[in-house]
């Protein structure tokens, strides 16, 4: 019998979420003989589709050795209970701050898991068998107990022949982009995955670093074709938007990730109050996981920019407490309905889709008085989404409202990098990288982005299918 070791076969990706869709990011490596997740996120749409889509994995947990795990937004990372759930026992590797962020995403979406069931269960048909959360909190807690952090640039052994480093991709508290080297064939083979791409010039965080060269880079594509407008000209807009809310005395609700996007506003309301731009009007965040998250914030200052490490030492509320209510009792959140004198609320979901931004939605939506801001993506089939189209009439928790509030629309607070910015640091790569695939953006996104890709000197760019792979 030999002696001689097997070569290595022919590193291959299937991109089984975020595929011509912006959510669900999960991409299965296959090499080296072992098999990789780069992600395990939600799903997020219909509810009919997104339980199917999040409950049946389309391969074998239990045959998963590990995961690389981008950031802690819920699209990224808020399947991995159900994959621990269904047989998963391999390490979660992660950013630190990815750990304690995705402590406070998880336990979160457990709740909403669990709550969802149970109201499915009080409606169900008599004799229909009971709906089951896709997982629970105990699944979150075997989950937690598996993630790994590893510090950005510091290269890390995932399996024999493999070795990954996070890069700090400056999208989210401990967001990174995933360098990845392997033996293939031939010889060694390089995969860059972006994860979620953060724009430069953002309050709060450090630009992203410059994308590892990789032979196959898969990069995200969200505002491909877009150009957001500039930080400065946004944070303005914000304070215009408070004042001439107030000044017809009504109430500003800006649903809101409860991790980035919060404290982000937050920042700017901050600024805008102490400089004597704004008045000092009563801002809550309604939202206890956005308490914790912001708690998270704090404890992990080795992913801030040099100027909020400067305000932080000036100013030590930088995260709003002077101004800032932060709601976590149900109670609270429930009176906050009751106020009739201007204020702004921020409460999650950020695509209201769950939580508490439904009731403020709910009392605010047809009083023309009001206003409210979307400050991010809303994907397709989203009550966020149809608020941005402006719809006559919204369904909110099963009843139907006339939409008399002002909608106003604010992609400048996007933690995403727009066009420009994805070409400007992916063009680097152009002539050194084999192929592109691009994910996490909609159809139309992906392909303006891939024209620029091309234009650029990117000889193989492709918008994957669900399902479909590509070699590395």
């Amino acid at each position: 019998m030999s002696n001689k070791r097997k070569p290595p076969a022919e590193p291959t990706v299937t991109f089984w979420g975020a595929a011509r869709t912006v959510t669900g990011s999960m991409h299965r490596l296959d090499a080296c003989g072992r098999s990789l997740l780069l992600d395990c996120g939600l799903f997020q749409g219909r509810r009919d589709e997104s339980r199917r889509r999040n409950q049946a994995f389309p391969f074998r947990p239990k045959g998963i050795d590990a995961v690389l795990l981008s950031h802690a937004h819920i699209d990224h990372c808020g399947n991995l209970p159900n994959l621990v759930r269904q047989g998963f026992a391999g390490p979660i590797y992660c950013t630190p701050a990815t750990r304690a962020l995705a402590g406070v995403m998880l336990g979160d979406a457990a709740k909403i898991h669990e709550e969802d069931a149970a109201y499915l269960n009080r409606h169900r048909e008599k004799g229909a068998p009971a709906v089951e959360p896709i997982y629970d909190g105990r699944d979150v807690y075997r989950t937690l107990l598996r993630l790994q952090a590893v510090p950005y640039d510091t290269p890390f052994a995932v399996g024999p022949g493999l070795e990954a480093r996070f890069a700090d991709a400056g999208h989210l508290l401990g967001s990174a982009m995933i360098g990845l080297r392997m033996e293939a064939p031939g010889g060694e083979r390089r995969l860059t995955f972006t994860g979620d791409l953060g724009r430069p010039g953002l309050p709060i965080l450090r630009d992203p670093e410059p994308v590892p060269a990789g032979d196959l880079l898969i990069s995200e594509s969200t505002y491909g074709g877009h150009t957001h407008e500039p930080v400065e000209e946004t944070a303005e807009r914000l304070g215009q938007v408070v004042r001439q809310t107030a000044d017809r005395g009504g109430q500003l609700i800006i649903p809101a990730f409860s991790v980035g996007r919060t404290q982000t506003i937050v920042y700017f309301l901050h600024q805008l109050m102490n400089a004597g731009r704004l008045r000092d009007l009563p801002v809550f965040v309604d939202s206890p996981m956005a308490v914790r998250a912001t708690e998270v914030f704090r404890a992990h200052p080795e992913c801030f920019n040099d100027e909020t490490l400067r305000l932080l030492r000036e100013s030590p509320d930088l995260f709003g407490e002077r101004h800032v209510r932060y709601v976590e009792k149900v109670h609270d959140s429930i009176a906050l309905n009751d106020r009739q004198e201007p204020c702004v609320i921020i409460s999650a979901s950020g695509m209201c889709e769950a939580g508490r931004i439904l009731h403020h939605l709910k009392h605010h939506v047809e009083d023309p008085r009001s206003t409210i801001l979307i400050v991010g993506f809303q994907a397709p089939d989203t009550l966020g989404r149809r608020l941005v189209e402006r719809r006559p009439e919204v369904r909110i928790l099963g009843r139907t409202f006339a939409l008399k509030a002002e909608v106003v629309v604010l992609n400048g607070l996007s933690s995403h990098a727009d066009h420009g910015d994805l070409l400007r640091s992916l063009g680097p790569l152009a002539g050194t990288a084999r192929r592109v695939r691009l994910v996490h953006g909609e159809p139309e996104r992906a392909a303006a982005l891939a024209e620029g890709l091309r234009a650029a000197g990117f000889e193989d760019v492709a918008i994957p299918d669900r399902g479909e792979s590509a070699v590395v």
